[in-house]
């Protein structure tokens, strides 16, 4: 077994203000954050969607196996194919396979099967999740991965001022058979990317977050500020 290695921390990030502080900023920019549909068609340079990547790259991963592939696509007739197919399994989602009450909580959020944004974006980037890494050597915790690394390149492109989406179709294997991808890749999320258009609405409503009383809980609460 080989032994591993380990070196001082030497580009250990250290912020210039208190934690506090720096956490108060990093929140104030993410709470802006709204899942978009309606784009502006301006573009978005790759040197950007690189930086994304890269960002999305850095996220831990089980065994550091880093088992994802981001898909950038810019095509247009590209682009197409996938909104044709995508509206194809939505419409299905909304005529057959939602159930009333999922059906409900999304009515106050005014989605439905035209997605229309997946050719106005001018970037989809496709996220997939790797079954094996691609010597065919074992991949663990891969859901986790890559939705770690998914958030960070969303919080990524919060930062930049990008508009994004979550886009979920299911089944989304026909993401694997238009973009070409090998077996072991499964899609796991389209995120279309890009500015919000000039006139760009989103819900006013169902968008509380869940109190901080809601979210944390101490495991044994001592009343001490540590």
């Amino acid at each position: 077994m080989t032994v591993p290695e380990f070196v001082p921390y030497p580009d250990r990030y250290v912020p210039d203000a208190p934690a506090e502080t720096v956490i108060g900023q990093f929140h104030d920019v993410l709470r802006r954050r709204r899942s978009v549909r309606e784009f502006s068609d301006a573009p978005v340079s790759r040197a950007v969607i690189e930086g994304l990547v890269r960002v999305a790259g850095s996220a831990p991963s089980g065994a550091n196996k880093q088992p994802w592939r981001f898909v950038a696509v810019g095509d247009p007739e590209l682009k197409r194919a996938i909104r044709v197919a995508a509206e194809r399994e939505e419409r299905a989602f909304y005529e057959q396979r939602a159930n009333a009450e999922w059906l409900a909580d999304l009515a106050p959020l005014g989605t439905d099967p035209d997605k229309g944004f997946l050719e106005v974006a001018p970037w989809l980037i496709v996220a997939f999740m790797l079954l094996r890494d691609d010597d065919g050597g074992q991949v663990y915790y891969a859901k986790e991965s890559i939705g770690l690394a998914c958030g960070m390149l969303l919080a990524a492109a919060q930062f930049a001022g990008l508009a994004t989406l979550t886009h979920t179709p299911s089944p989304m294997g026909f993401l694997r058979e238009l973009l070409g991808r090998p077996e072991h890749e499964r899609p796991f999320l389209l995120i279309p990317v890009g500015w919000p258009a000039d006139a760009c609405r989103v819900p006013a409503a169902a968008l509380a977050r869940k109190s901080l009383a809601q979210l944390l809980v101490y495991d044994r609460p001592s009343g001490r500020d540590a």
